[in-house]
């Protein structure tokens, strides 16, 4: 049963991921350093998040540093890295054969600091992170809110006109004066040799006023931007996370609110950098789309027509356990020996009952591969079945194959067949069997050319769509 999700965590510096349980437990845990071509970042998510993958994951979730259509699943835009106009959620679902989700990376952060860290209890926060850029998001009622599409843009309230430009076109965002970038900027400008922020409060503690106007100029702007955000927002409590965040919170301390009426608690998020990975896992637990009910893969196709192989493809890409008629059948074959054919339809028929016996006493949000030949049993058989074991999402992968291409390969495997499977006479059955044959369709049908090599990537992104998509 699924109990764990992958977050990924895009930073303008770091990208994270991790494999995070239901809990927000970071079970195992990748970094590495942001390549500055969105496409080397592309495939760098692809890496790690593979990397991670196992059969217990339900689902990808990334935070994205940039504006995200959550609905849609669309990158609209970024800053210090654009991922605007990429596949990535496309990508991810076609190697992963998982749901993904995408959020702007500092809602998913906030919805970490919301269930197990600095803003637990609450349920109207707004939070900004602080790093390369500044990030922000806000929640409403226990849930991100998200505006038309992509609101909670607070790295971009403006504090001044004729402030330097910004990436998203203005300029005079806090972003420009508060973030990471610019306080190294700030530093480098006032001929300073600290290196990081502590050498800087460190400096301004001596009595350096050169690194107290820094903290000044770094500060000052921040405190008018969540001036306006409790002006507007009225937040219970506003949280400052990311990087800097504690040190933010630290050079805020001498700069109280200037108006009575605009004064929420201001506190450092808790979970510091690991904030966007755990958010980003439970995004996957908490989202409307994720699936609930189960789900069963149909590998379905008359003998010979390489059902077994597609569906162990299938398998090892998404970690699906396989039912199949010969896996349960064959040990009684091996067991009773020789059988004529009629006893071998009677087991293949008891088999057929075993498995969906089988599925209808898992628990919910179970995803099984069957690999069978559906045909030789009524459709409405079938149907019972998949309503007694109460199935929500049917995709079926039907094997197609010339009569003439099953015939041959039928006759190619006699030799390794157990006693009691039809023998040569049923090759022109069989032949005439395969070029009538049709889908079962009890669900959503992909008809895979079986005299090619499978494009498993579009077959697992069909997988994808049909299972978390209706």
């Amino acid at each position: 049963m699924a109990d764990t999700a992958i977050g990924v965590d895009i930073g303008g510096t770091n990208i994270r991921a991790a494999l995070v349980s239901a809990r927000g437990e970071i079970l195992a845990k990748l970094s590495e350093r942001t390549p500055t071509d969105p496409l080397l970042a592309l495939e760098r998510v692809i890496a790690m998040a593979h990397s991670l993958d196992e059969s217990r994951v339900l689902g990808v979730g990334v935070g994205i540093p940039g504006r995200v259509d959550v609905a849609t699943r669309e990158i609209l835009s970024g800053g210090i890295l654009n991922l605007a106009g990429l596949d990535l959620v496309k990508r991810l679902e076609a190697t992963l054969g998982k749901p993904v989700l995408v959020e702007n990376d500092c809602s998913m952060a906030l919805i970490a600091e919301m269930r197990i860290g600095g803003a637990k209890g609450y349920r109207n926060v707004a939070m900004l992170t602080i790093g390369t850029g500044i990030g922000g998001a806000v929640a409403h009622g226990g849930r991100i809110y998200h505006g038309h599409r992509a609101a909670g843009q607070l790295g971009h309230i403006c504090v001044s006109q004729d402030g330097p430009p910004c990436p998203c076109g203005r300029r005079g965002c806090v972003e420009t004066f508060s973030s990471g970038t610019a306080l190294r900027r700030h530093i480098a400008e006032a001929g300073l040799s600290a290196v990081t922020i502590k050498e800087v409060f460190d400096m301004a503690a001596e009595g350096d006023r050169a690194a107290a106007r820094v903290l000044r100029q770094w500060a000052v702007p921040l405190r008018m931007a969540l001036d306006n955000i409790a002006a507007t927002m009225d937040p219970e409590v506003i949280l400052l996370g990311g990087g800097l965040g504690c040190d933010a919170a630290r050079a805020l301390a001498d700069l109280p609110a200037v108006a009575p009426w605009f004064c929420p608690a201001i506190l450092p998020a808790k979970l510091a950098g690991n904030a966007g990975v755990i958010g980003a896992g439970l995004s996957i637990f908490d989202a409307d789309t994720a699936p609930q009910g189960k789900r069963v893969v149909l590998v379905n196709g008359v003998p010979a027509s390489g059902k077994s192989r597609l569906a162990k493809a299938v398998s090892q890409r998404t970690g699906w356990p396989i039912l199949s008629l010969d896996g349960i059948k064959n040990p009684f074959l091996q067991h009773i020996g020789l059988v004529d054919r009629d006893f071998n339809r009677a087991l293949g028929k008891a088999s057929y009952q075993a498995i969906w016996s089988f599925i209808a006493e898992a628990p919910a949000n179970s995803t099984f591969i069957i690999d069978a030949w559906f045909g030789f049993q009524p459709k409405a058989q079938l149907e019972n079945y998949i309503n007694a074991a109460n199935i929500e999402h049917v995709a079926e992968l039907w094997c197609k194959v010339p009569g003439s291409v099953a015939g041959e390969r039928y006759v190619s495997r006699l030799k390794d067949r157990l006693p009691g499977h039809p023998g040569a006479e049923y090759v022109p059955e069989l032949i005439g069997l395969a070029d009538r044959a049709e889908p079962m369709a009890c669900g959503a049908v992909m008809t895979i050319d079986q005299t090619q090599e499978p494009d498993m990537e579009t077959i697992l992104a069909w997988l994808s769509q049909v299972f978390h998509r209706e």
